[in-house]
């Protein structure tokens, strides 16, 4: 067994398997740049390794794979006009790509808490488990955000208008809810985790995704809904719209407890970072490519790290704590599409370029 300890992420290669570990638990595993980086170093070597068959992406400690990436730093970057969030998300969204597009099986443990960047890690991955402990969420838009490293490709392509509704609501899924919205593809109980990771261990050089995938299989419950996709014929009336205004008012005029509960989450949310979303996701729909998306989740994300709604979103949420963020504009009804624009202009020479 050869080792890379390296603080905050370990990188080793155990028998058959590349071993990938987000290894700050206190923190949830919050991802930070240098880990951004030291990942995208550990893919080098695995691939370049004819003994590393898979790729097994897992994250230290009882609490969750990952909470995401390190807002606390973003947002004091952010403070003194730096230039962090130029340079994170371009490297992180260079990596997420990769994963999607990586040639070996890549293996996704996504057990507790997988938000945000955690998602960007894992959701496009060729392997995704998920567990009776997941609760995988988007929450951005309660930061003045919006569901990036990938989540308009992903959302987008969630059956109905599940992925709208998720994305706007930042809501957590479970394991089977994640299936059902296409972030994962097998609900792996936790305590089999281990007979799993060790099967993983031990697979031939040159296994195809296919077999991987029967391996997996052979430790999963059948479960592919949760409780959310039971609402789907509500939230695909309610949510099949193209302006947040078209959605508040269905959401109103429904009138039934769910959609009031709805309707007071959306409430609480940034009304820019919802409309932002809203227009993003209905883009992704018709992009041909998780690229295409990353790219103009760059345009936006760059918009998003000069604006007071991302500052703001991280006071109350992460740095004060105190839930009560003061939103600018106060009301859907004042984003005007003056304000949207920027969000979607390209960006010349700070366009998002893949290798």
């Amino acid at each position: 067994m050869s080792s890379v300890e390296e603080g905050d992420l370990v990188a080793r290669v155990e028998g058959a398997a590349g071993v990938i570990r987000l290894n700050r638990p206190k923190a949830i595993n919050a991802v930070t740049l240098e880990m951004f980086r030291d990942i995208d170093k550990a893919l080098d070597r695995f691939e370049a390794d004819s003994a590393v068959a898979v790729i097994v992406l897992e994250g230290a400690g009882e609490r969750g794979l990952c909470a995401g990436g390190d807002i606390r730093t973003l947002w004091e970057s952010s403070k003194v006009n730096g230039d962090l969030g130029k340079i994170l998300w371009r490297e992180e969204y260079i990596l997420n790509a990769r994963i999607k597009k990586f040639p070996k099986p890549y293996i996704a443990f996504m057990d507790g808490i997988v938000m945000g960047g955690g998602v960007g890690l894992s959701a496009h991955a060729s392997h995704r488990i998920v567990t009776d402990r997941t609760k995988l969420a988007m929450p951005e838009v309660g930061l003045g955000f919006f569901p990036d490293v990938g989540g308009t490709f992903l959302l987008s392509r969630s059956p109905g208008e599940i992925g709208t509704y998720f994305g706007l609501t930042g809501q957590t899924m479970n394991g089977p809810d994640a299936i059902h919205a296409k972030f994962a593809d097998a609900v792996v109980p936790t305590a089999k985790w281990p007979e799993l990771r060790e099967a993983l261990t031990k697979v031939r050089p040159g296994v195809t995704a296919a077999d991987i995938g029967k391996l997996i299989n052979g430790f999963a419950t059948a479960e592919t809904a949760g409780p959310v996709a039971a609402k789907e014929p509500a939230i695909d009336a309610l949510f099949g719209f193209d302006r947040m205004e078209d959605i508040f008012a269905a959401l109103k005029r429904d009138g039934s407890e769910f959609a009031l509960a709805t309707l007071k989450t959306l409430n609480e949310k940034s009304p820019r970072g919802m409309v932002v979303t809203l227009k993003l996701l209905r883009l992704a729909r018709t992009a041909s490519s998780l690229e295409e998306c990353l790219v103009r989740e760059y345009r936006a994300a760059l918009e998003v790290f000069r604006s007071d709604d991302f500052r703001e979103g991280v006071r109350a949420a992460v740095i004060d704590k105190d839930r009560n963020p003061i939103w600018s504009p106060p009301r859907i009804e004042d984003v005007t599409p003056e304000m949207l624009a920027p969000y979607l202009a390209e960006i010349g020479a700070d366009e998002l370029k893949f290798n």
